[in-house]
């Protein structure tokens, strides 16, 4: 299990990514399959995974904010965003240290740590220790379960 982030920029955090905990968002599957594609149901709502290099935001370079494709809640910054080579979208660390719970994720045989949106519960990814400075993390996301502006 990834141990707790320290994360060095939170003092820089623009005023708009600042807030307490979410109010958590809850919607039958059947909501949730009339909002969403069936590629952004099967990843957020099922924890699916899109194949590597597929993903839309993957090789995005553009300035802005990775939302929840579910609910909105802004999670990742263009600015802690790194080419990591693995094919999916990776960010060193999250707007807040609210906006993404974390989370031992024990399916396909292994120990891995299941990174999901505070507000809803919506899968996003995985997070890994191989990440650059000065976090050492590499959060893991795919692109199904984000909406990105600009």
């Amino acid at each position: 299990m990834i141990s707790p982030v320290q994360f060095p920029e939170i003092g820089n955090v623009p005023k708009k990514y600042e807030s307490s905990m979410p109010e958590k968002i809850v919607k039958p599957d059947a909501e949730w399959r009339k909002q969403l594609s069936d590629e952004q149901f099967q990843v957020t709502r099922r924890k699916g995974t899109e194949r590597p290099f597929s993903g839309k935001y993957n090789d995005c370079k553009d300035a802005g904010t990775y939302n929840c494709i579910c609910c909105g809640a802004p999670l990742f910054s263009s600015s802690h965003k790194f080419d990591s080579g693995t094919g999916w979208p990776s960010y060193w660390q999250p707007v807040s240290p609210e906006a993404v719970k974390t989370a031992e994720d024990y399916s396909h045989f292994m120990l891995r740590t299941e990174a999901t949106c505070a507000s809803c519960d919506a899968h996003l990814g995985h997070v890994f220790d191989d990440g650059p400075e000065p976090t050492g993390l590499r959060y893991c996301i795919n692109s199904a379960s984000l909406k990105f502006a600009k």
